[in-house]
């Protein structure tokens, strides 16, 4: 199936290499694979369009943000690990420093600067906004075959969250903690009641039952999506999951869940704790990818093996193709035509790997979700331009 444009991806490749990249040659010298690879980069991204610095003449003038952004980019291309690091290759490469923007006459800003403007993009959501711009004006026209939906692990340098004490009890224990020892309250503890069991067989007439609590998926499928994401917890603790091979990993820190299409290209992105059960992202990600592209399956794993979940995907216009879960009964296995189109599947865990060996998914060193996110967006970016640039073969 054909879901891309080959007439206007090879008139931009035409473009970037016969006319931006000799001109680029004759001002800093010869550039070499990985320089030219980030110059198709930044052109298929055009992040600098989406950043804009008001200053009205009142202080110092602020630094271009579309320089910074631009180095952002890079840095995730090249797979450098930190902004020092990218700062010390930006003093040292004339070339990749007058790709990015950055004057050669001038200083080069300093690392609290970096920080500002990745701060400033984390806060906006820049990551996010010029990644849906993306896929909606290169694969937002195009019919999609196969979405493949997977979530992947993503370790983070910073302590795990701790459950939220009650103010008043927090309160309370360290207004007592401020008295002398003899002075402080006795602890009394209170016996909890156990909620009543619920007994087996018909109610007897006039008894009333409380009412089944409703699953998670099926409350989702009530609320809207700004609803949903308000309640998806993003906060870093520990997660578990099993890898291909059946095993169980743990880790701390953070988990991605992708929506990418069956060429390769990443269409949809959400963070979540890393305990968060996969599919409590499917119904999310779901409506962010159809407001985005048209595609006609949605695969995904035994993790996301619910009838919410197929109805929901059925309620799209999609077709589901999940994984059963016998969950200790009869597996039900694929057709041989559904299984054919079920190993297009392992196009997210490419996605996933080259997220993380090539694209910086590995080199988290920053905190909180909201910084967490702008990094991995970034990656995102670049591999989104790399997979719409092999289209072109």
């Amino acid at each position: 199936m054909n879901t891309t444009q080959p007439q206007l991806i090879m008139q931009r490749w035409h473009v970037v290499q016969h006319e931006l990249l000799p001109e680029l040659k004759a001002q800093v010298g010869p550039l070499t694979p990985k320089l030219e690879k980030v110059i198709h980069t930044l052109e298929w991204v055009r992040i600098e369009e989406f950043t804009a610095v008001s200053w009205c003449g009142v202080g110092r003038p602020p630094f271009e943000r579309a320089w910074l952004a631009n180095a952002f980019v890079a840095k995730a291309v090249l797979g450098l690990t930190t902004t020092v690091g990218l700062i010390e290759r930006l003093m040292i490469d004339r070339a990749l420093r007058r790709i990015c923007g950055f004057p050669l006459h001038k200083t080069l800003p300093s690392e609290a600067t970096f920080s500002r403007a990745f701060d400033e993009f984390a806060e906006g959501g820049l990551g996010q906004r010029v990644h849906e711009a993306l896929i909606k004006e290169h694969l937002g026209d195009q019919l999609i075959g196969h979405l493949n939906r997977d979530g992947t692990a993503i370790e983070a340098r910073e302590r795990p969250s701790r459950k939220e004490v009650p103010a008043s009890e927090a309160a309370a224990t360290a207004q007592a903690a401020l008295l002398p020892k003899e002075e402080r309250p006795a602890e009394t503890s209170v016996p909890e009641t156990p909620a009543p069991a619920r007994k087996r067989g018909r109610p007897r007439r006039g008894e009333a039952r409380p009412a089944a609590k409703a699953s998670p998926i099926k409350r989702q499928r009530e609320q809207t999506l700004a609803q949903m994401l308000e309640e998806i917890p993003t906060a870093c603790d520990r997660g578990t999951k099993c890898n291909a091979q059946g095993y169980k990993n743990s880790w701390r820190g953070y988990k991605l869940h992708l929506d990418t299409a069956d060429c390769g290209v990443p269409i949809a992105a959400l963070l979540s704790s890393a305990s968060m059960h996969d599919s409590l992202a499917a119904i999310p990600l779901s409506l962010i990818s159809a407001d985005r592209v048209t595609n006609l399956y949605d695969l995904m794993d035994a993790a996301y093996c619910s009838a919410d979940l197929r109805e929901h995907s059925q309620s799209l216009g999609h077709v589901p193709l999940i994984d059963h879960n016998p969950r200790r009964g009869e597996k039900i296995e694929f057709s041989p035509a559904e299984a054919i189109r079920y190993n297009e599947r392992t196009a997210a865990e490419r996605s996933n790997a080259r997220l993380k060996d090539e694209f910086g998914g590995q080199t988290i060193r920053v905190k909180g979700d909201t910084k967490v996110m702008a990094h991995l967006m970034f990656g995102i970016l670049a591999l989104s331009a790399d997979q719409l640039m092999r289209l072109r073969r």
